[in-house]
């Protein structure tokens, strides 16, 4: 897409999305696309694709999607599958419309989870590498007694007020993802298929205070994985490192997009 403005709504699959766009554009960088979490927007990112962007010197565009931030709301109860529907409909879209040409995936929780599921079902030749954040491939006890925690804060303290700043429709976001992931069909949710067939790097990082998620997560991305898998525990981060533990996280990144982008890598004969 020509005259990527800095900011404003892209029309992917129905919705209007809002972005940013941060650096060089995709047509003449490569770009670092970024996934939100579960409860995240392009605010809730706060600074981190800018350093992302100034560390690395690649273009970085992230977006909020249906439901979240200012984006066009969803339909409730969400379907079980939308982060399927997310990675399988709404992203080869987007990258498409942008003009991806080459780059990164960064994701978040759901984020990462999506990413996952794209790089294991799209055999995309412009992605270079995924970088994981506190990933989900399958539901864990820990995750659903803390997302039936969050629920209980939710409706009973100022969780909402503060979650109004980074959301235009706050119970379309939360309700979205709660009552998506507390579903007890959804205990049977497993990505985890999806990762044999993953052809780039792969890097995760997980917090070792995370109250989301185990390690149990990358362990199975390193069994069922061909591809190189590369695992950082971050001490004293919990389900968020790059707002808890910035400087680790950024530096993480940042030499696993050095490594993945390089261009003048050895090409097998």
């Amino acid at each position: 897409m020509a005259n990527l403005a800095p900011s404003g709504f892209l029309n992917i699959n129905g919705s209007d999305l809002e972005y940013r766009m941060i650096g060089p554009a995709p047509d003449t960088a490569p770009t670092i696309v970024m996934l939100h979490e579960g409860l995240g927007s392009v605010g809730l990112w706060g600074d981190f694709p800018e350093q992302l962007q100034d560390t690395t010197g690649a273009g970085v565009f992230a977006y909020s999607r249906a439901g979240y931030g200012a984006s066009s709301p969803v339909k409730l109860p969400r379907p079980l599958d939308y982060m399927h529907i997310e990675a399988q409909e709404v992203l080869p879209e987007l990258l498409d419309v942008i003009g991806f040409r080459r780059g990164l995936f960064v994701g978040h929780s759901d984020g990462a989870s999506i990413a996952a599921i794209y790089a294991g079902s799209h055999q995309d030749h412009r992605l270079q590498g995924i970088a994981l954040i506190a990933p989900h491939f399958i539901v864990e006890d820990i995750s659903v007694k803390s997302i039936a925690e969050i629920k209980t804060m939710y409706e009973s303290t100022n969780l909402k007020e503060r979650m109004a700043r980074w959301h235009k429709d706050v119970d379309n976001a939360f309700y979205g993802w709660n009552g998506a992931w507390l579903d007890p069909k959804f205990r049977d949710w497993d990505i985890s298929e999806y990762l044999a067939y993953i052809r780039v790097p792969i890097a995760i990082l997980q917090g070792d205070a995370d109250q989301y998620g185990t390690l149990r997560q990358a362990e199975m991305a390193k069994e069922e994985c061909y591809c190189p898998v590369d695992v950082t525990v971050i001490p004293g981060a919990g389900h968020s490192p790059h707002r808890e533990a910035p400087e680790a996280t950024l530096k993480t990144i940042a030499d696993f997009a050095e490594a993945a982008l390089r261009t003048d890598q050895p090409q097998a004969a």
